[in-house]
């Protein structure tokens, strides 16, 4: 029986032809990264290859001494025989499809991804394989993301109305892409002065220096609550909500930015004012637009609703199959962007 070019191990994917694992989760020797979240980016590896856009957010977490090195997207890497390449996955900055082909055999592993196009990051490019293992975070028909300028209009009525009634505007939203993504739609114009957490501001640079225009911002601690309050716009991680950090605000509201808002239980669990539907991964629509794609003979799905694509997969004659990992997707309870600090 022929061997799989890549297969999940008790570690991660690992692809023993070219001696190398993909986002694994246990330390292991060489790992080849998707993008720099916490969940799929870990300590522990002798090597590391990533998006060099990735390369600071790994540093941030990893440590100034963590041996990375990074490639653009296309560039091929040989290794025993199998060519590796990364390619743009639409989820933030820096994020990879990686593509691993070995004797005319060709695998894609999606990471996590978007199609809807945003400005923080290089757009979604689906690559041809034999093989495609895709997320399935939002794996069901209920979720269908609106365009970024109009979530984006939301939430600038909501700051807009909140200024008026002399309402600081909480927004919270993962630390690393989804911040950024937020901040750069405020870039040219923005009705108050923009506040960030301090989990936010280790990334902003790495995003100025790709190119992304973001606005000025403060850091949202007590010497610049003065300023923020009542007038300002501030994000900040999940973790941060109801905390007693937010007291130096108030008065204030709160609102959430993720796709889990488009389930209106999930914003009541959180006792949250507003809740914006926007997302950093696919929606039903994108996921099936990017499998079809990809032309893949069999699609492995994994972390989020894997049974209802599989068995949608299946029904249209795709075969497909689940593929069990530790990664998190987005989550909408814990922070995993902040390594659940």
């Amino acid at each position: 029986m022929k061997r799989p070019l890549l297969e999940l191990t008790d570690a991660g994917l690992y692809c023993e032809q070219g001696d190398f694992f993909i986002d694994p989760w246990k330390p292991r020797g060489t790992a080849v990264i998707t993008h720099a979240h916490a969940d799929h980016s870990r300590y522990g590896a002798e090597q590391y290859l990533a998006h060099h856009h990735s390369l600071p957010f790994m540093r941030h977490r990893l440590g100034k001494s963590a041996p990375l090195s990074g490639v653009e997207y296309g560039e091929t890497v040989e290794r025993n025989g199998v060519t590796v390449s990364l390619h743009p996955a639409g989820h933030i900055l820096g994020s990879a499809q990686v593509r691993v082909e070995y004797r005319g055999e060709i695998w894609v592993v999606s990471g996590d991804y978007k199609v809807l196009p945003d400005a923080s990051c290089a757009p979604f490019e689906p690559v041809r394989c034999h093989h495609f293992i895709t997320e399935a975070t939002f794996a069901l028909p209920i979720y269908r993301w609106q365009p970024d300028e109009v979530i984006f209009q939301e939430i600038r009525a909501w700051w807009e109305k909140n200024r008026a009634e002399g309402k600081t505007s909480l927004l919270y939203a993962y630390a690393l892409g989804k911040a950024q993504r937020i901040l750069q739609a405020f870039a040219e114009t923005a009705p108050g002065p923009i506040g960030v957490h301090g989990a936010v501001l280790p990334y902003l640079s790495g995003y100025r220096a790709a190119g992304i225009a973001l606005p000025e911002v403060l850091s949202a601690n007590a010497k610049h609550a003065p300023i923020l309050r009542g007038e300002g716009l501030i994000i900040a991680p999940p973790s941060a909500a109801s905390s007693p950090w937010t007291r130096k605000f108030a008065p204030h509201s709160q609102a959430f930015a993720s796709g889990w808002m488009r389930v209106r239980g999930k914003r009541r669990r959180r006792t949250l004012d507003r809740g914006f539907v926007l997302s950093d991964h696919a929606d039903w629509p994108g996921l099936l637009e990017a499998i079809s794609a990809t032309g893949a003979e069999m699609v492995s799905a994994t972390h989020g609703a894997t049974r209802a694509l599989v068995r949608y997969l299946n029904e249209t004659g795709i075969p497909a199959k689940p593929l069990e990992t530790p990664f998190t997707g987005e989550d909408g309870t814990s922070d995993q962007e902040e390594g659940r600090s």
